[in-house]
């Protein structure tokens, strides 16, 4: 039998990073054509400095027709490169979906991860709506479950998050004709494209300011 364990270890973290692993997830929604009846689609994601979800949808489309009637949506994702779905790392964010006044400004960090988005962001009937978790249930392989508080999930405002665009340039111009590009750094990590392929690493403890950073990277890359 699987139970819920109540170890007091904080899971945040750990469950911020397999969301920041993946690019997609499964969308749950509640339908508004069918009363309320469960609805879920696939929908790209990216996670914002603070743990929450942004995701960029258009007004046509089923899951946006029913986040407008009822806000309550959840998201789950998975270790996508493990065969066996029983045993392998999976989360599940709860929360609300809501729209996002701020368009250009939520596109600048958004379209660095999906530039193939560019289309569908260009067009206004696209627009992005944010996931701010309410709870999160984090299973990190058999009889590995919790329920995580979002006070241990959501990172307040920190240095990173104004340095970041700065960093990537400095980053970006270091490997300048190469196959390399820096896409994003956060508190937990950096994500990097190399041929083409989106690799994600991750920092051994959280990061906070742009000197932390550049001391993380410099570790991760000497090892």
């Amino acid at each position: 039998m699987i139970t819920d364990k109540t170890t007091i270890q904080d899971h945040g973290r750990t469950a911020r990073q397999l969301l920041r692993a993946h690019r997609y997830g499964a969308l749950g929604t509640l339908s508004k054509k069918f009363d309320g009846h469960p609805f879920t689609s696939i929908s790209p994601y990216m996670v914002d400095h603070d743990g929450s979800l942004l995701i960029l949808i258009s007004g046509l489309a089923e899951h946006t027709k029913n986040i407008l009637n009822d806000s309550r949506v959840s998201l789950i994702t998975h270790n996508q490169d493990d065969p066996h779905i029983q045993t392998q790392g999976r989360v599940t964010v709860v929360g609300h979906a809501v729209f996002q006044q701020d368009r250009e400004n939520c596109g600048k960090r958004y379209l660095r991860y999906f530039p193939e988005a560019q289309t569908y962001f260009d067009m206004a009937d696209f627009n992005f709506y944010r996931i701010t978790p309410l709870a999160i249930r984090f299973i990190g392989g058999f009889g590995d479950i919790h329920w995580v508080k979002t006070e241990k999930y959501l990172m307040p405002r920190y240095a990173l998050q104004d340095e970041e665009e700065v960093l990537l340039a400095e980053l970006n111009a270091q490997t300048t004709g190469t196959a390399t590009q820096w896409l994003g750094l956060d508190c937990d990590g950096y994500d990097v494209k190399v041929d083409g392929k989106t690799e994600r690493h991750m920092f051994k403890e959280s990061v906070l300011t742009a000197a932390e950073a550049r001391t993380a990277i410099a570790d991760n890359t000497s090892n």
